[in-house]
């Protein structure tokens, strides 16, 4: 018997959570075979079997989390070789991943674990009806599990359980359970007795008060743990100083509108955000103490400042688990359309829980585009280890007084740059958010950088 311990899935994770176990006791696994999801402090991430046999134990609960080298499940050698329809399966030779070399004779297709992701619903609830499979993505899951809600109970709008599904149907189970309540109320309860202005007024027992929703206590893990602790870590280790910008960005806004009919970028999806991106990068040639980190000298060692030779643009992404920060590697050097494509992708894979440790290692400054809410700008809180932080508001038409002193209707935005006051300077600051505002307001001076 083989025991399959929690393996350091990205450098420097210590722990994970086991979300979702694929494979049950007594189910035969082949090398490579997913056996269950986890989640880190980074991402959601399936863990592949590292050995062929039979499952003999699940040591570790779902939901539960544990250190990295814990021992997880518990795989035996299987007792004989599976049968086909014309005898015994022959034995395989090992390789790297899958079954194997099969040496000789015929075999049957093997039969693959259930996906747990995967719900099973009855239509209109009669034996007969056909069966359909629905697909749910593991953060969804996960959100599921934390409402204390059984998915496959949770009617789909599509082919995938939806976070909106489950938000629904949460919502839908406690007006229920209150409306019962409600109901229960008015039905016991006498009718009550007139106070006297000396009378002391105590809680009402109305069906409004029994409606009121029992709190529920969410455990903080994973991915919002981890933000958590960086939050709160970032702003006790460097000092943190804000500056602030309203622009004009119609020119971008146009700049954009022009780009979505740019046969180059068919297929691409295009936002100012890209625009907003390239400007970053640009400015930071003629401010790198932005894109830098501060070193803690030890004992006779001084501390120093890594200008890093490199722009590894952070994108702040708002998942179903919490922030999470990819970033797009060595973003200056990439042209408009392939920042577009990496900046679609990273936000893609990030809010479907896919994310690899690599996709979040290496950040050197952070954009954050709190303009998606409808905010008009926010303070960011820098990223651990970085100098600076980039918030873009929301692109809003409103009255702007132009040259000729008249007042116009403009596209604008407000910037707010966060920055390491050890490294970098209010001037240094300043100018950083000039020169992106410089180029929001006309894209064609990106060309003198």
């Amino acid at each position: 018997m083989s025991e399959f311990v929690l393996p350091d899935v990205g450098e420097g994770l210590t722990e994970a959570e086991i979300v979702t176990w694929r494979v049950a006791v007594g189910d035969t696994v082949a090398v490579n075979d997913v056996l269950v999801e986890i989640e880190t402090a980074k991402s959601v991430v399936e863990l592949p079997s590292p050995f062929a046999g039979t499952v003999t134990a699940l040591l570790v609960d779902e939901g539960t989390t544990v250190p990295v080298g814990t021992p997880i499940i518990a795989i035996g050698d299987t007792a004989e070789p599976p049968t086909t329809e014309s005898g015994p399966e022959p034995e395989r030779e090992p390789t790297l991943v899958g079954y194997g070399v099969r040496r000789s004779g015929p075999r049957r297709r093997r039969k693959v674990p259930v996906d747990l992701g995967t719900v099973v619903q009855l239509h209109g609830g009669h034996e007969h009806d056909v069966h359909r499979r629905i697909r749910v993505k593991p953060p969804v899951r996960k959100l599921a599990k934390d409402l204390g809600i059984d998915v496959a109970d949770v009617p789909a709008s599509g082919p995938t359980v939806t976070r909106a599904d489950v938000e629904a149907f949460a919502a839908a189970r406690n007006g229920a359970n209150a409306g019962g309540a409600a109901v229960a109320v008015a039905a016991d309860t006498e009718p009550a007795p007139e106070i006297s202005p000396a009378a002391p007024v105590t809680a009402p027992t109305t069906a409004l008060a029994a409606a009121t929703v029992s709190p529920v206590r969410v455990p903080v893990r994973g991915v919002r743990k981890a933000m958590a602790e960086a939050m709160v870590t970032s702003v006790r280790s460097a000092p943190h100083a804000t500056e602030w910008l309203t622009v004009d960005v119609s020119r971008t806004v146009d700049l954009v509108a022009r780009l979505h009919q740019d046969r180059a970028f068919e297929g691409t999806r295009v936002t100012p955000t890209v625009v907003v991106a390239k400007a970053v990068c640009l400015a930071l040639r003629h401010t790198p103490t932005l894109n830098a980190a501060w070193i803690d000298g030890s004992g006779e060692q001084p501390a120093e400042v890594l200008m890093h030779g490199s722009v590894n643009l952070g994108l702040a992404v708002a998942t179903d688990r919490g922030l999470v920060v990819p970033n797009v590697k060595s973003a200056e050097h990439l042209s408009m359309v392939e920042l577009a494509r990496e900046i679609e992708r990273l936000t893609s894979v990030a809010r479907a829980g896919g994310l690899q440790p690599s996709d979040q290692a290496g950040g050197t400054f952070t954009l954050t585009n709190v303009g998606v809410f409808g905010i008009d700008a926010g303070t960011p809180i820098l990223n651990v280890g970085e100098s600076g932080i980039l918030a873009v508001g929301a692109i809003q038409r409103r009255p702007w007084v132009s040259d000729d002193d008249t007042i116009v209707p403009r596209w604008v935005t407000t910037l707010a740059v966060s920055f390491d006051h050890r490294i970098v300077d209010g001037a240094e600051a300043a100018r950083f958010l000039t020169d992106v505002g410089d180029i929001l307001n006309d894209p064609a001076t990106a060309l003198t950088y």
